[in-house]
């Protein structure tokens, strides 16, 4: 049974989310919050969830902040961003916060179970609408330098040069990409490793995804 935290603050809401997550196998919710702050607190001495549905728009604390806060703190926690109308502007910002995905409060019990289903295989889930606001930069406000710089530094060389080629178009497959780096495909698989545990990605879509967040391709 996978783990969920629900943050919204408007209670018919939240008690209909969490209705429809309980009655979707392999998924139940353990945390209810009506904010940032009150979530936070419950984190405290429990066991954390492995998916946090959060609301974009709440007092004392909003989804933003909140979503940041766990990047930060919590980074074993995926966040799901929540709202009404995903603007361009809604998911660049919630993504630049550390959002792994978007969800509609509108969405039908079919559309998260396939978010939820998404974000535990692959650490993501995004549509192609919401991949292309990410991958064309509509607003041209790329990450700040500073967040961008904490993540490269975090980066060695070959590991970037490895992420490089696996997101390349070619497409190469992890032996290509050894040979193409001159290494034994066993190294190449402890840079895979290395990435997906520094950064908390699953698949290789979610090194995809991480490289087009933070600017790394070319």
């Amino acid at each position: 049974m996978t783990d969920i935290a629900l943050v919204d603050d408007h209670h018919l809401m939240r008690a209909g989310l969490v209705g429809m997550v309980n009655e979707l196998p392999g998924y139940h919710v353990t945390i209810e919050a009506a904010n940032g702050v009150e979530f936070i607190g419950q984190l405290r001495g429990a066991d954390p969830p492995a998916i946090a549905i959060v609301d974009l728009n709440m007092p004392v604390m909003d989804g933003y902040t909140t979503i940041a806060w766990l990047r930060a703190n919590q980074p074993d926690i995926l966040p799901l961003a929540l709202t009404f109308d995903a603007t361009e502007e809604a998911m660049l910002r919630a993504v630049r916060s550390g959002a792994r995905g978007f969800v509609l409060k509108t969405a039908r019990p079919q559309v998260l179970r396939s978010a939820l289903d998404s974000l535990m295989h692959t650490g993501y889930y995004y549509t192609e609408e919401s991949l292309d606001v990410i991958a064309r930069g509509s607003l041209d406000r790329p990450p700040t330098e500073l967040e961008r710089e904490e993540v490269v530094a975090r980066i060695t060389p070959r590991e970037l040069e490895f992420l490089v080629l696996v997101c390349d178009e070619a497409e190469y497959t992890y032996q290509e990409v050894a040979e193409r780096m001159e290494v034994q495909k066993r190294t190449v698989e402890n840079y895979r490793v290395s990435l997906f545990d520094k950064f908390k990605i699953r698949s290789k879509t979610g090194l995809v995804l991480f490289a087009m967040r933070w600017g790394l391709l070319k």
